[in-house]
């Protein structure tokens, strides 16, 4: 079952819980509600948002993530569930047990599939495509040489090129995690993809703070940096294209733009599904790595665009 994303940016509300469901208050009447079993994800951006203990403890018992955003309207918090299956233990033990050559072939799996995303975002008629393509084949174990960042500077120099200039800027673009404009499009769309693979995680009964490449005692979420990195391209994508159509600011109409990510439709094994559940596919598969179960994580791709049918 697809589950909702809810967001909570325009006005102010209070959640609560009565009877199973969700409720959203505002001056004490009920202005929308949903089963608390059906929501996936909550994010709060309005500063005056309050909630009962009661809502969020159920929302962790139906699953549900909470990502808190700050005063630069960007996710900085977040509440997650814990897992409740009987095999956490021994998953988390695997975790920690992963070894060094595990994990440095699977983060040569998830770097060569950025840069192949990364690849599928440029016009193949740009030399930037074929060098993308061609730098992926050069990916070793671990990543020694760091393809990964050699990538990125090909791929950021031709991100705007499209076969539509006339709407894009003229300056060449900087990718800067600190930057606002474009830069806080992707930052947010980052952050959402990255709660929605925390909650994942967590769901597969592992730890999000240990991760296969990223390390670090201040980020309790290294997994997560870890896991999203072939789906950034995605995000790029949608913030290009929400360029084009002339978005400007990160509003509403904005966030609400980006949070239909999780809705998308991703393949993995000739099978379709929105992408916040193929990220469970994806925790399921890092379990079953950890496990000696398998040797290559399933990494969902975006499902190609149906055929234009003629008139």
């Amino acid at each position: 079952m697809i589950k909702r994303t809810l967001e909570i940016s325009r006005q102010p509300a209070h959640l609560a819980v009565r009877n199973e469901q969700l409720l959203l208050k505002r001056e004490g009447q009920i202005v929308g509600q949903a089963p608390c079993e059906d929501v996936g994800l909550v994010v709060v951006d309005h500063p005056q948002t309050t909630y009962s203990h009661h809502a969020l403890a159920k929302l962790a018992e139906s699953g549900a993530a909470v990502v808190l955003c700050g005063r630069d309207h960007l996710p900085s918090a977040m509440i997650l569930p814990l897992a409740d299956h009987s095999q956490v233990v021994w998953r988390m033990n695997d975790q920690i047990a992963a070894s060094r050559p595990l994990k440095k072939r699977l983060w040569q799996q998830l770097v060569v599939a950025k840069i192949r995303g990364q690849a599928a975002n440029i016009e193949p008629t740009l030399a930037a495509h074929k060098k993308l393509l061609a730098l992926a084949h050069q990916v070793r174990s671990g990543d020694p040489t760091n393809i990964e960042a050699q990538a990125a500077k090909v791929y950021w120099r031709s991100w705007l090129d499209t076969s539509d200039t006339d709407t894009l800027d003229s300056e060449p673009f900087r990718r800067d995690p600190a930057g606002s404009g474009l830069n806080g499009f992707l930052n947010y769309g980052y952050a959402i993809v990255r709660a929605a693979l925390a909650r994942a995680i967590v769901a597969a009964g592992l730890h999000p703070s240990l991760g296969i490449q990223h390390a670090n005692r201040g980020n309790a979420f290294c997994l997560a940096d870890d896991l999203i990195e072939p789906f950034r391209p995605l995000v790029d994508e949608r913030v290009r294209d929400m360029h084009c159509q002339g978005y400007t600011a990160l509003n509403q109409p904005a966030k609400a733009e980006l949070l239909e990510l999780l809705t998308m439709p991703m393949t993995l094994s000739e099978q379709t599904g929105p992408f916040m559940v193929m990220l469970h596919r994806l925790a399921t598969s890092l379990v079953r790595c950890y496990a000696s179960e398998q040797k290559k994580l399933d990494i969902p791709i975006r499902s190609p665009e149906p055929p234009v049918s003629g008139p």
